[in-house]
């Protein structure tokens, strides 16, 4: 780790609100402790203001930030390759937001970044995304956010299509369709549906559940 990632990461781990002792930043960051000590120090002295000493902890003084576009190569890597997977599998809502954060992101971004930022390695293509897929994702999207049950109709294959009220728990992409999880009120239980086999879907605004994700992820693993 380059000494200028090792300064930023010591940073975000004096942030957390209580002392954080030389030993526990020494394990976090894999050097010594005597490297800790040098760190803080060299960071107190430009400025960054430091409460503790050594033996008893270290912590930044409340309402000292760094600025947020600090990142290392890797990083920047995974945020463009997030961005990527976003704006070709999800909704076009989604879509744009991803493609405004990495504009955000890209804008601000010193030279050097900014050119490791732009070699490309790591590529996301959509064409095995259906528009299909994508046609009820924000409206369950908002139907999640907002704990709202949903009707939908829902056309299983070799089967006539069925009228469903579905407590929606969350969205799930398995590499070729979009899968949403959900409690179904005409099976009594967990059930998952293939969104390009939804042929209609209204929000029942007048309901709302409280049921979570991890209750199906819960019953998945058990399953």
């Amino acid at each position: 780790m380059r000494r200028a990632d090792r300064l930023f990461q010591l940073v975000q781990l004096l942030r957390r609100r209580r002392a954080v002792t030389a030993a526990e930043l020494a394990r976090s960051l894999e050097v010594s402790e005597r490297t800790v000590y040098r760190d803080v120090r060299d960071l107190s002295l430009s400025g960054v203001p430091i409460e503790g000493e050594a033996g008893v902890g270290y912590r930044l003084k409340p309402g000292f930030d760094l600025p947020p576009l600090m990142f290392t190569a890797d990083e920047l890597q995974a945020l463009r390759l997030g961005a990527q997977i976003v704006r070709s599998w999800a909704d076009e809502g989604l879509s744009n937001a991803a493609a405004s954060a990495l504009q955000r992101i890209e804008s601000v971004l010193p030279d050097r970044l900014r050119k490791e930022a732009n070699r490309q390695f790591l590529f996301a293509p959509g064409f095995m995304v259906t528009p299909e897929m994508k046609a009820w994702m924000a409206d369950l999207r908002s139907a999640m956010r907002h704990r709202h049950k949903v009707e939908i109709t829902y056309c299983k294959a070799g089967d006539a299509p069925s009228a469903r009220v579905v407590e929606p728990l969350g969205l799930y992409f398995w590499g070729r369709t979009w899968t949403l999880g959900a409690w179904c009120e005409l099976r009594a239980g967990f059930r998952t549906f293939r969104l390009d086999r939804i042929a209609s879907l209204a929000i029942l605004t007048a309901t709302t559940f409280t049921r979570t994700p991890e209750d199906y992820i819960r019953h998945a693993e058990e399953s």
